[in-house]
């Protein structure tokens, strides 16, 4: 330990406390004098000046360590938060969420928050890093549902998700829409099912890859319309819509945000999106849930989370200033603008958030019998 007490009894110093002056112990007033002192240490009370023999406290020294035992958590926990530039970690996601959270936070901070995009392995490299890196605050992962996904496929991993990260905030979710290249026939959800019948395993989707949610939301659509599209991943958003575009693949159930732009501009078509309401920035497309498929309801989302080991406090830092960032009236402007839906969450409800989702991913994987091999 860090700490200092003086034992009057054995005059000997017990403890070792850094940087602290001690009251002489002569000049310390016996606790008769201290009428109502009181210390508590993680939540509980640890003596009172009235009890009779109080567990660390002699008469003439005051056992001082339960005044500095929770700001000595870790050395950084006691410091003031940045101290110096803060890495986020991405995987294949879009950046713009992260830029636009990164860019607020420098602003606020007096400190870059950097953006590192590694989007080999459909985030395994990403996660990688940020779950070897140091539990001092200072490297973040945006997380997402897709690398649940991927820990439950992948038994080889050298990081667990449960395991080796802290969840600190959702930042916000976005629905996926289903968009088709707008040469292709069906122009609704009930023409696409009625072709893909009269042609099972002849129409391809793309997705970002294998185990990301856009395969996920893809395959749980699959098993509630009882139809079979054959799955063509690629290594990112990005060059999988691209190949929709220019008609190499016929369809795909992208991210809100990263086809709104295309749908807009007549790139693309819209069928429907999957999330339990219509979308603000194409509010002409209709849900799954109006298309008759009220059990296809998935969204994606993106978080940021850090080592496991971060010490809470510091945690909970991070998840206010980001909280912050994200209630105000232009970022939440921005966001609705691109297809995000906001999110609030305190770090218990980002962990209960998550675990709600797991199961459902583990049921899509279950029932689709999505490998490892396809990645």
């Amino acid at each position: 330990m860090n700490e200092t007490a003086f034992d009057p009894r054995s005059e000997k110093r017990v403890f070792m406390l850094k940087n602290v002056s001690m009251i002489p112990l002569k000049e310390q007033p016996a606790l008769d004098e201290c009428e109502g002192v009181k210390a508590t240490y993680r939540g509980k009370v640890a003596f009172k000046s009235k009890d009779k023999k109080p567990p660390f406290v002699w008469r003439y020294g005051i056992f001082l360590w339960l005044g500095v035992a929770t700001l000595s958590e870790s050395g950084v926990a006691a410091q003031a938060f940045p101290q110096k530039p803060v890495r986020f970690v991405l995987g294949p996601a879009p950046d713009f969420l992260p830029r636009l959270v990164s860019q607020r936070l420098s602003e606020a901070w007096g400190h870059q928050v950097v953006i590192d995009q590694r989007p080999a392995a459909g985030g395994i490299v990403a996660a990688n890093v940020v779950a070897k890196s140091a539990p001092d605050g200072y490297t973040w992962l945006m997380s997402a549902g897709s690398y649940y996904v991927i820990d439950a496929l992948d038994k080889n991993l050298q990081y667990n998700m449960t395991k080796d990260f802290k969840s600190v905030t959702l930042m916000a979710t976005v629905p996926f829409i289903m968009v088709v290249n707008p040469t292709f026939g069906p122009k609704s959800i009930a023409e696409l099912v009625q072709l893909a019948k009269a042609k099972p395993g002849q129409i391809n989707f793309a997705s970002a890859g294998t185990g990301t949610t856009t395969q996920l939301a893809a395959e749980l659509f699959k098993l509630s319309a009882k139809v079979n599209l054959i799955h063509v991943p690629y290594k990112g958003v990005a060059p999988a819509i691209i190949d929709v575009i220019g008609g190499q693949v016929p369809l795909m159930f992208a991210i809100a945000q990263s086809a709104v732009p295309s749908i807009l501009n007549g790139k693309l078509r819209a069928l429907a999106v999957t999330s339990a309401k219509r979308l603000l920035a194409v509010p002409e497309v209709p849900t799954l849930s109006e298309s008759g498929y009220a059990d296809v309801e998935i969204v994606g989302w993106n978080g940021v989370s850090v080592p496991a080991k971060t010490p809470q406090s510091l945690a909970l830092q991070i998840n206010t200033d980001i909280r912050k960032i994200l209630n105000q009236k232009e970022m939440q402007e921005r966001m609705v603008s691109a297809g995000f839906d906001l999110a609030d969450t305190t770090m218990e409800q980002f962990q209960a958030f998550t675990e709600k989702d797991v199961k459902l991913y583990d049921r899509i994987v279950r029932e689709s019998k999505i490998k490892l091999d396809s990645m």
